[in-house]
């Protein structure tokens, strides 16, 4: 059972939608029970971290995620979802994230056109150490083009969790993978086929 995480904020249907097309049911909901029995969970989002941060703890959804993360389900956090599971962000103010992924959310230069909005390409970063890439991008084309909408980027402190990177106006971690811990800084339910194909090998992972 694939979860997407209702807390009030994101494209939380587009999400959905797009899941159903590669022929993977999900769940919306914002109930704790539910989340603790789920074989994977998505945590989407668009808006500010502060309000997002705040009606997970509201929810008391934030103990649940740390959770499940922690017990190894698959989970795949898209833009906001992304950015929630950092120590720190700067946006608005200094406001503590989930602290499962320790590093800061930090904005673009004031030398770049914010928000960072419409297509760009993204790099892969292959680990080091395991010889390989994210199992997010299987029969995804290095640097294609996905969509994008932020103002913020993520600054992980371990570099190592980066697993595609994006020029705008300088490189950010445009994607992050840790064990079964998935982060996309893109929308892949609107980024096309190529985005759909990202969402499918999540699916697929969670079958494992």
């Amino acid at each position: 059972m694939i979860v997407i995480i209702d807390y009030g904020m994101g494209n939380l249907k587009s999400v959905e939608n797009a899941f159903t097309k590669v022929g993977y049911k999900t769940i919306i909901t914002d109930d704790p029970n539910q989340i603790k029995k789920a074989s994977s969970l998505v945590l989407p989002g668009v808006g500010a971290f502060r309000d997002a941060i705040k009606s997970l703890r509201v929810k008391k959804i934030d103990e649940e995620l740390i959770s499940a993360i922690g017990k190894n389900k698959p989970f795949l956090g898209i833009c906001l979802g992304m950015q929630l599971l950092f120590s720190f962000s700067e946006e608005g103010g200094l406001f503590k994230g989930l602290d499962i992924m320790p590093g800061r959310v930090r904005r673009f230069s004031s030398l770049v056109k914010c928000p960072h909005l419409g297509w760009n390409k993204i790099k892969f970063i292959q680990d080091k150490f395991k010889r390989n890439m994210s199992p997010l991008f299987l029969d995804i084309p290095d640097e294609s083009y996905f969509y994008f909408i932020h103002s913020y980027y993520c600054e992980p402190d371990n570099q190592k969790v980066i697993s595609s990177t994006t020029d705008y106006g300088s490189v950010f971690p445009s994607s992050i993978w840790k064990d079964n811990l998935f982060g996309v800084q893109f929308h892949p339910e609107k980024s096309s086929t190529l985005g759909l194909k990202i969402l499918k090998n999540f699916g697929d992972l969670s079958k494992c």
